[in-house]
């Protein structure tokens, strides 16, 4: 599992979240066991990440009963995905200054 600084691993974790959303719509003990074996998260952890997100428009929610509970459905919206593409682009910078400082201490 990745150890890293906690403010960059805070910025990725949401994204994580959206990615984990993208073939499939799921709950949040399933988004938890999906992306704890890339980035080290709790259920205490996620559920304010899925209410910013769905607050910011990011995923929708829905109700449904399984084996006689109600279980909330995480959905990720055209805005989440609009997210995710935003954040890759952004993410091609921050891959060139990884480039950079690499070439700096290898030197």
């Amino acid at each position: 599992m990745l150890l890293m600084d906690s403010q960059l691993k805070k910025g990725l974790i949401e994204y994580c979240v959206l990615a984990s959303l993208v073939e499939y719509d799921s709950y949040g003990y399933q988004i938890v066991k999906e992306i704890h074996s890339h980035i080290e998260i709790t259920e205490s952890t996620l559920y304010p990440i899925l209410k910013r997100l769905e607050t910011n428009k990011q995923v929708a929610t829905y109700s449904k009963i399984h084996n006689g509970r109600l279980r909330k459905y995480y959905h990720l919206t055209d805005l989440g995905i609009a997210s995710i593409q935003n954040f890759l682009r952004e993410w091609q910078d921050v891959e060139a200054i990884h480039q950079f400082i690499r070439r700096s201490v290898e030197e």
